[in-house]
């Protein structure tokens, strides 16, 4: 077969949000603001829960840990979208791209299974009180925790794996604000179709998986309390509400993005900023605003 003098992509451009500079002057307050609130907001639930001996508790010790993975994921792409608002020429480095894929994956995955271990958190407290002391001990704790970090390691190096040897020698033009794999796998210079399942299936394992561990644990516990109490509706929603509501807002642009692509531009773009942007804005607000420790936590300052 005769070679072709392939000239090797060192960078991507970046198409971003919009075109017009007037919006882009306006998303860059409104961007820039979202991030600052997320950053603090996810900080101060971290230092809060660190400081305040009440909230020493298996709960909360997992709700500090997806504090600290929202204020990492947020911090991987948003970042850089505020600065090139400020530019005309919004180009990423080949490097760039590839660590915005694997921390992307890395955090996002890792937030997956920690999600999961809240829900078995609020399974064994609510379903098996007696035995919830030691059920969730420290060892537990820490290693549910670990469990999530080391999978979502192992998810992040297996995708980038697979498209970091690809062949790409243009176009380069990422019509989005920040590298992601079904963009970037389709800039390369081969035929990528096989490739893409394998992707595909790698997230569509992971997701599926913690989707449905998801649905069962918050199904059964609903069905439980349901069964033992009077009230058990209205004490299962206000104690799980705030978990499902993560969880939805977490799962739904991933499984659009990941496992059911609408290949539409703009539906795109705005999935992708409510879940590296808004998600993890909301899950701070959304544990702060319905939890009567963290308020009560709060007050104590």
């Amino acid at each position: 077969m005769e070679e072709v003098n392939q000239s090797v992509v060192s960078e991507f451009i970046i198409l971003g949000l919009c075109s017009s500079w007037e919006l882009q002057v306006f998303l860059l307050a409104i961007f820039s603001s979202l991030y600052l609130i997320t950053i603090l907001g996810n900080i101060f639930i971290v230092l809060l829960i660190i400081a305040d001996l009440h909230l020493h508790s298996p709960m909360y010790f997992l709700l500090a840990n997806l504090s600290f993975i929202d204020f990492c994921l947020s911090s991987v792409t948003t970042p850089k979208m505020i600065t090139d608002f400020l530019k005309e020429n919004k180009t990423i480095s080949f490097e760039g791209c590839m660590c915005q894929i694997f921390f992307g994956h890395f955090f996002g995955g890792g937030e997956m299974v920690l999600l999961v271990s809240m829900a078995y958190d609020r399974y064994v407290a609510i379903c098996k009180p007696l035995h919830y002391s030691s059920i969730m001990n420290r060892q537990m704790c820490i290693g549910l925790v670990m469990t999530s970090w080391i999978i979502g390691l192992v998810h992040s190096v297996s995708q980038l794996a697979m498209i970091i040897k690809l062949p790409f020698c243009g176009p380069k033009e990422l019509d989005s604000f920040f590298c992601d794999i079904p963009l970037v796998i389709k800039l390369a210079c081969i035929d990528t179709s096989i490739l893409e399942m394998w992707i595909n299936a790698d997230s569509g394992v992971l997701a599926t998986t913690c989707f449905i561990l998801l649905l069962v644990s918050y199904s059964y516990i609903l069905f439980t309390i349901c069964l033992h109490s009077k009230d058990g509706a209205s004490k299962a929603l206000s104690t799980c509400t705030a978990h499902i509501t993560v969880v939805v807002l977490f799962f739904g642009p991933c499984i659009f993005i990941y496992l059911w692509p609408l290949s539409i531009t703009w539906v795109d773009k705005f999935l992708a900023v409510f879940y590296a942007v808004i998600t993890p804005l909301l899950n701070p607000a959304i544990y702060t605003l319905r939890n009567k420790e963290i308020k009560n936590a709060i007050k104590r300052l």
